[in-house]
């Protein structure tokens, strides 16, 4: 098994190079190609010799001695690579059917759901860790304390994915979550997303419904009983099935800090904040419940827990001033990011910027989901490039369109980065928080350093 010789069509993934490097140390012979790796994946490939050599698609590679070949989201179905490993009969895999293949003879733990499922898995192997426990994981972020978003270990009993429901494989059309069939699942709400995958508020929902669908008997649904959908979904009867709905963990929020409030401990203190952060922390303790994680053990633990990458991450910091950045874009994000930072700061004012980035943000049909999204903030902007929208070939949208859409006649809509920069340095600092959202860069600005200009200069 250890020799297996595996190649990646796109290694520069996000899981994809993850994945490979993963592989890589334990023992696999691993190589792969792509057509543009972008940091941090080149870079972490390459220090372990992993990276190509050049970037395209080279059929050459793909030999028959190959156990299988490892089949990326960006690749499309005629890749030449994939022509050729078809045509010699060589197994390939999606990575979630290869993940499953590794861990069959586990205990598998599925996070699904529109929203916190990236922070709610975290915040199960923050505890896990922290507890000592043998466990393999799939995550969609970097998190302080591993090394790689994926671990594949033949002895640990426990596998925790992070599940999405976007496609699997560019000829799979399937999503990714339906391949990994859980034990334990938990879904954190649905609110539409991915306009351009699932064309219908239905047909999204759907997905989930067959994924709870799916569970075994003795299987076990997690789930928010808050989200009117995912009740109707959550409280439906399956066989054998254990239903366990959760709410926000009760908390208070004082001098700018947040603490749990529990009838063993009393109060704990959190580095995180937020209502939906609070839903998050419920749903992630239910599932550390069923894998043995005490109450004390899990209080113990989350209250050293920051955040995965991009969640809330903190930009700079003056007295007074704090400056966030968040990968929340989809409308629900936005506004429960939005919430979050305006009450945990009611008596400073809140600059907030979100970037329309996705295919499903730009898309002028979509547009409406945003209504009201931006309401918590007291000063909102919108960012976005008439470029992206061209690119993705979409229909034009304006300035005008955008501020129907939101519902609110003094948001300000920025299409070049510089003008952005240039409205930010006009804005006066003292008492006032910044929060930019975005799963993109605001054409390619560097926010840590931004951050720090605008706090310095009010200084």
């Amino acid at each position: 098994m250890s020799q297996q010789k595996i190649h990646f069509i796109s290694i520069g993934g996000s899981v994809m190079h993850n994945l490979a490097l993963e592989l890589n140390r334990k023992g696999f012979q691993i190589t792969g190609s792509d057509d543009e790796i972008y940091e941090p994946s080149r870079s972490r490939l390459a220090n372990q010799a992993l990276l190509p050599a050049e970037m395209g698609w080279f059929p050459e590679k793909i030999t028959a001695d190959l156990d299988a070949v490892l089949l990326g989201m960006h690749a499309r179905p005629d890749n030449p690579e994939l022509l050729k490993a078809r045509q010699l009969g060589i197994p390939v895999y999606s990575y979630p059917e290869f993940v499953f293949s590794q861990s069959i003879d586990k205990q598998r733990v599925v996070i699904s759901g529109s929203h916190g499922k990236t922070t709610i898995t975290s915040m199960i192997l923050h505890v896990m860790r922290l507890c000592q426990r043998k466990f393999n994981y799939l995550v969609g972020a970097q998190l302080e304390g591993f090394d790689h978003m994926v671990r594949l270990d033949a002895d640990a009993p426990v596998i925790i994915i992070e599940g999405d429901e976007y496609f699997t494989s560019p000829d799979d059309p399937t999503p990714k979550f339906l391949h990994y069939q859980p034990h334990i699942l938990l879904v954190s709400g649905i609110a539409w997303d991915h306009f351009n995958v699932y064309p219908t508020w239905e047909s999204y929902v759907r997905q989930f419904e067959i994924l709870a669908d799916s569970l075994p008997r003795a299987g076990v649904m997690v789930f928010d009983e808050t989200d009117n959908m995912l009740d109707v979904i959550g409280q439906k009867e399956r066989m054998d099935v254990t239903k366990i709905p959760y709410e926000a963990h009760p908390y208070k929020v004082r001098d700018g800090h947040t603490y749990l409030l529990t009838k063993t401990l009393g109060e704990v203190p959190l580095y995180i904040f937020g209502e939906h952060t609070m839903k998050n922390i419920s749903g992630a303790k239910a599932v550390c419940e069923r894998l043995g994680i005490t109450d004390e053990e899990f209080y113990g633990a989350i209250q050293t827990f920051k955040g995965a990458a991009k969640r809330m991450e903190m930009l700079a910091k003056a007295p007074g001033v704090n400056a966030y950045r968040d990968f929340a874009h989809a409308p629900s994000k936005v506004e429960a990011t939005t919430r979050a930072v305006k009450e945990q700061f009611p008596k400073r004012r809140l600059v907030a910027c979100t970037e329309l980035h996705t295919f499903s943000s730009l898309n002028k049909t979509f547009l409406k989901q945003y209504r009201h999204k931006l309401e918590a903030a007291d000063v909102a902007v919108v960012f976005y490039s008439p470029d992206v929208v061209e690119h993705k070939r979409l229909e034009p949208i304006s300035a005008e369109d955008i501020r129907a859409a939101f519902k609110r006649d003094d948001l300000f809509v920025f299409t070049k980065p510089e003008e952005l920069v240039g409205f930010l340095k006009e804005q006066k600092w003292v008492n006032t928080n910044l929060l930019m959202m975005s799963s993109g860069t605001f054409g390619g600005l560097d926010l840590k350093k931004l951050a720090q200009e605008l706090i310095s200069e009010e200084a």
